[in-house]
């Protein structure tokens, strides 16, 4: 079992702009067509536990990029609302009997997405890995990827990789 973050970030630490917004990263170049290894990091989840502030993000997405089940983590919303409310499940509760429910279901490698859900995780050391693809822009303020009430974490770099338009994307995985 395994609760992975795969993720972008500005180079100054930014996963969104202070209002959300997530639009300088449709200014990354890619010529190429690549998906920056999405596709084999999807082979290797069973499920999605998604923000509700994230959920709300992919809503307005022209097209749904998740072949796993996603389960979008919301103690305030009674539905999912948007477009895409049907290719995901409401899931409520504190996030660690959450976690274990999706175990229970057969969900074990878990993709974790949004930033308070994230930190959550990381609070509670229940990350195991990080994939951290960094884009070459500093927005200067807006949403962390770590906040500074974070415990001290440990984790061993396993590799590296650059893409076009200067992307840097890294993996680590929790020391234990």
């Amino acid at each position: 079992m395994a609760n992975i973050v795969y993720i972008a970030t500005s180079i100054d630490g930014y996963i969104a702009k202070s209002d959300g917004g997530i639009d300088w990263l449709n200014e990354i170049p890619n010529t190429t067509g690549s998906d920056y290894g999405f596709g084999d990091f999807m082979n290797r989840i069973d499920g999605i536990l998604m923000g509700r502030k994230t959920y709300e993000i992919v809503m307005d997405f022209e097209k749904w990029f998740y072949p796993k089940p996603v389960h979008v983590l919301s103690n305030s919303l009674t539905e999912l609302p948007g477009k895409w409310a049907h290719k995901a499940q409401l899931v409520k509760g504190e996030i660690l009997e959450v976690l274990e429910a999706l175990n229970r279901q057969g969900i074990n490698n878990i993709y974790v997405d949004g930033g308070k859900t994230i930190q959550s995780l990381l609070a509670a050391d229940r990350i195991d890995e990080m994939i951290i693809t960094r884009v070459p822009i500093v927005l200067g303020s807006g949403i962390p990827l770590f906040t500074s009430d974070l415990p001290e974490l440990k984790f061993d770099h396993t590799s590296t990789e650059t893409y076009e338009g200067g992307l840097v994307k890294s993996c680590y995985k929790r020391k234990r």
